[in-house]
């Protein structure tokens, strides 16, 4: 049995409806993320489990307990919000301890829990200092510590992270998913950014328009998206989606696209999706990761199906690690992912390698995934 249960629910804002059914679980002591665009309906999904929105219908489980209809002080939730939330006057200290002075709790313990949480965070040299003598990191972690110290059943995220500059994320990403492992609290996490939700969650949620795309493990998110949407939203730089054409020989299935500086690429599909070869004759969608489109050297020696082809590079970027090559396939710009030291040069053509292990293919009028 989940821990975190969600069924079937609904929020509507007058006539607009803006969560449209959502089922999902999650294990406890697991870090569920909810991602996808601005609008998608991902921080009234975290309200709604915080009890800061009403929900129009279905039902949200915690621990075995119905709780949509309580309120938020009886769910034993703890959340973390985008703009911190401390309070101005007060040092980090009373920051911390103030719901606990709230609740009654004596201050003994209250003194112990301020301790523990700021070695834990490694705020301890900040208890005396107010919000405003403090960074932004350093307010998130006391907005992190005021939720830690409830020692609460679920953990809620709203894209705690937006408000920090590039690098100062990246450190913050560390520490709490070092934080996750350490306590082992069930967390919620709402980000726009796909890059954290691969990082930190043990299961990914990716949200349009106020419908369940798809749920599963980071790999499976990538690796297997379900649609279209999926597919072109999840992973940076984005999965490359070319119309291409079917056809079949017999038990083979090949696929073909145009390219206007050369001869029409074309290539074999072993062990084709059982769906692929009922599209013969008909256009699909062929979708690589950047990576799976590289040069020889670069290709995965534990592949079992490569292809290769000339292709004009239109576009180099060097990114230190890697070098991102800009090709064309049918009306499609294409990025592949080469070695640092790869010789490519705009204008030239270069021999890129598929790995056709890890093509997918959609349907271009549902989008959904051809299995």
């Amino acid at each position: 049995m989940a821990f975190l249960e969600i069924r079937n629910l609904e929020k509507t804002f007058g006539s607009v409806r803006v969560l449209k059914g959502i089922d999902l679980d999650v294990e406890e002591g697991g870090f569920l993320v909810l991602v996808g665009p601005s609008g998608c309906g991902k921080s009234t999904l975290l309200n709604s489990i915080a009890g800061l929105e009403t929900t129009t219908g279905g039902s949200i489980s915690i621990g075995g307990r119905v709780v949509d209809r309580l309120h938020p002080s009886q769910r034993d939730i703890a959340m973390v919000f985008q703009s911190y939330a401390l309070y101005p006057n007060m040092t980090v200290a009373q920051n911390i301890a103030f719901g606990m002075e709230i609740r009654g709790v004596p201050k003994p313990e209250r003194d112990k829990a301020i301790s523990q949480v700021a070695d834990m965070l490694q705020i301890g040299h900040l208890l005396d200092r107010r919000p405003s003598q403090l960074s932004g990191g350093q307010r998130q972690r006391v907005a992190i510590g005021r939720a830690l110290v409830r020692d609460p059943l679920v953990f809620l995220f709203d894209e705690p992270l937006s408000n920090l500059d590039a690098k100062l994320r990246v450190d913050m990403r560390t520490e709490i998913k070092r934080l996750h492992q350490r306590m082992g609290t069930t967390i919620v996490y709402v980000t726009h950014d796909q890059i954290e939700a691969m990082t930190l969650a043990t299961k990914i949620a990716v949200l349009k328009d106020g419908l369940l795309q798809q749920s599963g493990t980071p790999a499976e998110i990538y690796n297997n998206p379900a649609n279209l949407f999926v597919a072109d939203f999840m992973g940076s730089p984005a999965m490359n989606l070319v119309p291409v054409t079917i056809g079949s020989n017999g038990a083979a299935v090949s696929i073909s696209t145009g390219r206007s500086d050369s001869e029409p690429l074309v290539l074999s599909i072993p062990n084709a999706p059982a769906g692929l070869a009922a599209h013969a004759g008909r256009e699909a969608i062929f979708g690589i990761r950047p990576e799976a489109l590289t040069d020889r050297d670069g290709a995965d020696r534990n592949a079992r199906h490569l292809a290769e082809s000339e292709c004009l590079i239109e576009v180099v970027e060097p990114a230190g690690s890697d070098t991102f090559a800009v090709t064309r396939l049918g009306d499609r710009q294409v990025t592949a992912r080469l070695r640092a030291d790869a010789n490519v040069a705009a204008g030239e053509t270069a021999r890129l390698v598929f790995n056709l292990d890890k093509a997918v293919f959609f349907d271009p009028e549902s989008g959904q995934r051809i299995l």
